[in-house]
């Protein structure tokens, strides 16, 4: 599987904060066998979001892009807004089940806006910014990508297990 990372922060863009959440990522998807292919911090701006989303989707043709920041209700938070101008299709059990393990850990998991979609043959999933948060959203739902990507890229096998 091929993936790419968006590390959205407007401090980490200016250089003014290190992101620790995109390497943190990076780590739990190679436990999945995938390879980083591009990697980058962006600002919060609802285009830039969504044009990179469709360079990584479209030009890159990535099998995973995951996004980490901007998933809150802070003015500034517009990652899921710029995610769904680009998908196809929305997935909403990942983001429920990420919302639902956060939930066990802190009250403040309800203000989630996080989402998960396809466009094309890629997944798209938004995680939160916190390096401790974002990895532990992406591991609740990491088993299933490989098996959501194959479907995605049109796997006709039964899902079904014995």
């Amino acid at each position: 599987m091929k993936a790419g990372i968006l590390t959205i922060s407007d401090k980490g863009s200016r250089h003014e904060r290190e992101d620790t959440s995109g390497p943190a990522v990076s780590a739990l998807l190679a436990e999945i066998g995938a390879s980083i292919v591009k990697y980058e911090i962006i600002p919060d701006e609802k285009e830039v979001i969504k044009d990179k989303l469709l360079e990584y989707a479209d030009v890159l043709h990535l099998d995973v892009i995951v996004t980490t920041g901007g998933t809150g209700v802070a003015p500034r938070d517009v990652t899921p807004e710029a995610t769904k101008m680009v998908i196809d299709k929305e997935v909403p059990g990942m983001a429920e089940a990420m919302r639902m393990e956060s939930l066990k850990k802190t009250p403040h998991a309800v203000i989630s806006r996080a989402m998960a979609g396809i466009r094309g043959r890629a997944l798209i999933i938004n995680l939160p910014g916190s390096p401790k948060a974002a990895t532990e959203n992406l591991r609740t739902i990491l088993p299933a990508i490989p098996h959501a990507v194959s479907k995605i890229q049109g796997d006709p096998t039964e899902c079904a297990t014995p």
